[in-house]
């Protein structure tokens, strides 16, 4: 009987679900939606370097394209001022825009600063499977394999803290490989603790996080990752999930675009994001599709 039961557990702990909820109505009749992965250190599609080349490389494009309103931030940090004007006459002369008048600046949306910095626009809408509700959309441009394509926001919960209330009726709980949880629903309780826990790690005008992934109008627009939907027999993934710690020196002035908080204060440890990386070539007008299930063999 104990042989029995290390098996099991064995077993069982080769199964990387990623949402609870999700796990305990579908385990059964969703068995063809596993996705399986040989070792836990080959679930990553692409490095940890490339993920965050690709984040520093959006983040900053939103930077310079919100630069009037970053004032504040900058006066704290001339040599960061310094090097971003430089960024900024630089993008100025690319895009030929303000050839006259160079006190100027004009602003793009997030949505057309990701296209003209990753080559493709993302956005929630009606899913495209029977009840499924909301759904995330390429609807402009083109996605190569291998890149990031969203992010999944939310407050990140390590083992044992108290996360209880904000899980119930919440299909929206991610859990990490490591049992990190992230909480990325953006009604109720869930909300209220996100924009406390934000709110409650701003350093003077320093933001810590993003806390616009909780309303339409987003400031960054790879922020939708919690909308994508499970994939079925008939819509394959086209998307995976892909953990990354923050690293500790990620720029400061930037961390106002991560959608993720921790909620204990005291812990002292790096960020956890999750990435959605893309598994094979994403054309414009496909609907995003994630695996919900993963054994690590």
């Amino acid at each position: 009987p104990a042989a029995m039961l290390r098996a099991l557990r064995r077993r069982g702990d080769a199964y990387k679900y990623r949402f609870v909820p999700w796990l305990a109505l579908n385990l059964r009749r969703k068995r063809r939606t596993l996705r399986y992965v040989p070792e836990s250190s080959q679930d990553k599609i692409i490095s940890d370097e490339d993920v965050f080349e690709t984040l520093l490389k959006v983040f900053k494009a939103l930077f310079i394209n919100d630069f009037s309103r970053q004032a504040h931030i900058l006066a704290l940090l001339p040599e960061i001022k310094c090097k971003y004007l430089e960024l900024l006459t630089v993008e100025q002369k690319r895009s030929k825009v303000n050839s006259c008048n160079r006190q100027s600046q004009h602003v793009f949306s997030p949505e057309e600063v990701l296209l003209n910095t990753l080559g493709f626009t993302i956005t929630r809408d009606r899913s495209s499977l029977v009840s499924a509700g909301t759904g995330v959309f390429v609807t402009k441009g083109f996605v190569p394999k291998g890149t990031v394509v969203s992010m999944y926001p939310g407050t990140v919960y390590r083992k044992h803290e108290p996360i209880f209330f904000q899980s119930l009726g919440n299909p929206f709980i991610f859990r990490c490989i490591d049992g990190v949880l992230i909480d990325g629903n953006d009604k109720g309780l869930s909300r209220s603790v996100y924009r406390s826990c934000s709110r409650r790690d701003q350093l003077g005008p320093f933001q810590m996080s993003d806390e616009s992934w909780l309303t339409a109008a987003l400031q960054n627009p790879l922020a939708v990752g919690q909308y994508v939907n499970n994939c079925s027999h008939e819509k394959a993934a086209n998307v995976c999930y892909q953990e990354f710690d923050v690293p500790g020196y990620f720029p400061v002035e930037l961390k106002q675009y991560l959608p993720n908080i921790v909620y204990s204060h005291d812990i002292e440890s790096h960020p956890r994001c999750v990435v959605l990386v893309a598994l094979r070539d994403i054309k414009q007008g496909e609907e995003l599709f994630s695996n919900y299930y993963t054994v690590v063999g």
